[in-house]
């Protein structure tokens, strides 16, 4: 026997049905469809929807996305060097995804908020970021290296999808401000901002991913879900995160979700401008799928070879986002072999800087990281810096303390 529920159980579906019609209708309904411009053969096609973004890019820009790329991907191999070489504790590769991290970074305006992972040293770039200020972290003499007031960019998060929960909440707080500025009549004064949360598609079977977005959702937060879906969450192929391409889940929560060629610098540019802009009207959330892939390791401490074919890589190789607007900048007359000079002489600049400035970072007196644990002092605290004092001692010389000052004025 069939059970019939009251129609006031149902109360609001009219609601929900046209939220999710709205949904469907920014983009139409495609199941996976691919946004890309620049094709591997750096031949520019046509979408009917960012195509106009892309219109916009004029070609100092393109030069710039291109010489962006070409100075992350040399400030990676420098940093894979000085991990190499016992200078850093640990370094996380981005190498074949500079595309994504470029064109998205340089879609944002100022005002925008940035929430990364730990591989996102291509937006920092394009959030003015210094790169050597990055390696503090890594060196293992700073909890984070910069101070994010100042770039709109925070700090790295390494626990995964931790940050997206803050974005949402960094964006609803936009979200209220703005209503407290239009009500004092001061709206022109606080110009409209949106958030970009960056993660992985290992990070998208988190919790913490799932409930950012019911929340934006909700909320009708300003906030934008980058996804970097590189193939591989450590030795996780992305066929184990999803059966669905990952901006299908984004219809469950009611709002659009992209694919885009991860790639294509000019798509992932156009289609993060578009998103942006989307969030900043008041339109609520978008999910971005970058689809690119991680040529390198996970990190330093990985060795992909365990648990993936080098055909596969190479294969990703020959779509080098680099090389692909290339081919198209020398095509269209827009650079030339001296452009291509410079940006790999910048490059070395850069990572010469990188290197050097790596080189003078002083380690800090661990007994600060005692000292900050608590804002006043903590007798449990106290203890433990007791007892390191008394372990370090033990390492001393029969002229020396165990203290940092008494060793050098002992030597």
């Amino acid at each position: 026997m069939g059970t019939h529920l009251p129609s006031t159980e149902f109360d609001g579906t009219a609601v929900d049905d046209q939220r999710e019609a709205d949904a469907e209708a920014v983009l139409g309904a495609p199941p996976a469809h691919m946004v890309q411009l620049l094709g591997p053969d750096g031949t520019l096609g046509s979408d009917p929807v960012f195509s106009k973004y892309a219109a916009k890019l004029t070609p100092d820009v393109l030069r710039g996305l291109y010489a962006d790329m070409a100075a992350i991907r040399r400030f990676d191999v420098e940093a894979t060097a000085l991990q190499r070489q016992g200078q850093l504790a640990l370094w996380v590769p981005l190498t074949g995804q500079e595309a994504a991290q470029i064109g998205s970074g340089r879609a944002s305006q100022p005002q925008d908020y940035i929430f990364p992972t730990y591989r996102e040293h291509g937006v920092a770039l394009t959030r003015n970021v210094d790169l050597a200020e990055l390696l503090r972290q890594f060196r293992g003499v700073s909890n984070g290296g910069w101070n994010p007031k100042d770039t709109n960019f925070h700090l790295y998060t390494l626990v995964l999808a931790a940050q997206t929960p803050h974005a949402v909440g960094y964006a609803m707080g936009i979200q209220r401000d703005q209503k407290l500025a239009a009500a004092a009549g001061n709206a022109a004064a606080l110009p409209k901002a949106a958030v970009m949360a960056y993660f992985g598609d290992g990070a998208s079977s988190e919790g913490d991913v799932h409930e950012s977005m019911v929340f934006a959702s909700s909320y009708n937060a300003p906030v934008v879900f980058f996804c970097q879906n590189n193939h591989w969450a450590i030795s996780v192929p992305s066929n184990v995160q999803t059966r669905v391409p990952l901006s299908n889940r984004a219809k469950g929560y009611g709002f659009p979700g992209i694919r885009v060629d991860g790639n294509d610098v000019i798509a992932v540019h156009a289609v993060t401008e578009w998103a942006l802009e989307h969030a900043r009207q008041g339109h609520g959330p978008v999910l971005i799928e970058a689809f690119t892939y991680r040529v390198g390791a996970h990190t330093t401490a990985d060795d992909p070879t365990k648990y993936r074919p080098s055909s596969e890589e190479d294969a990703w190789r020959a779509k080098d986002p680099l090389a692909r607007l290339e081919i198209h900048l020398r095509a269209e007359g827009m650079a030339d072999d001296d452009f291509f000079a410079k940006v790999k002489a910048d490059g070395d600049d850069l990572a010469a800087y990188v290197r050097r400035t790596t080189h003078d970072l002083e380690t800090p007196d661990i007994r600060t990281a005692f000292a900050n644990t608590y804002v006043e002092a903590h007798p449990l605290v106290a203890e433990e810096l007791a007892w390191f004092e008394e372990y370090s001692a033990g390492f001393a010389g029969p002229n020396e303390s165990g203290s940092p000052a008494a060793a050098k004025a002992g030597h």
